[in-house]
């Protein structure tokens, strides 16, 4: 059964959930810069072919130890790039998502399930 956040809890959990998300964003950016480099021939910052590759394993591990980061506390993650992340929560008897976006400067949104990202509304100041 999946744990159910109040806006509180979900709220004192984003310091961790950033610092996984910003060592996320790093390895991103280096991989998409490698990545890039060496279609073009160039030799990338991080090294050669083996340097990538090691890149993606590492970005593979840590992807994954962020996974389970999340789903061990509950917190869905849904997307990487932009990390997307939501909590199963309640507002007004209902089952709702508070949804963060990679960049957001607070917890600030949430959705019904059914909707998804595209059914954000800013949650209610009465929470």
């Amino acid at each position: 059964m999946q744990p159910t956040f109040t806006l509180v809890q979900a709220r004192a959990l984003m310091p961790a959930l950033r610092q996984h998300v910003s060592e996320l964003v790093v390895l991103r950016a280096d991989l998409a810069e490698a990545q890039v480099a060496l279609r073009r021939g160039d030799q990338p910052g991080v090294g050669g072919l083996p340097e990538v590759k090691a890149l993606e394993a590492r970005l593979h591990e840590d992807l994954q130890r962020s996974i389970e980061w999340f789903g061990e506390r509950g917190i869905q993650l849904k997307g990487i790039a932009p990390v997307i992340i939501d909590f199963v929560s309640e507002l007004d008897g209902e089952t709702v998502l508070l949804c963060w976006l990679e960049g957001e400067a607070s917890l600030d949104w949430y959705h019904a399930p059914e909707l998804g990202f595209m059914g954000r509304r800013r949650i209610p100041e009465r929470r």
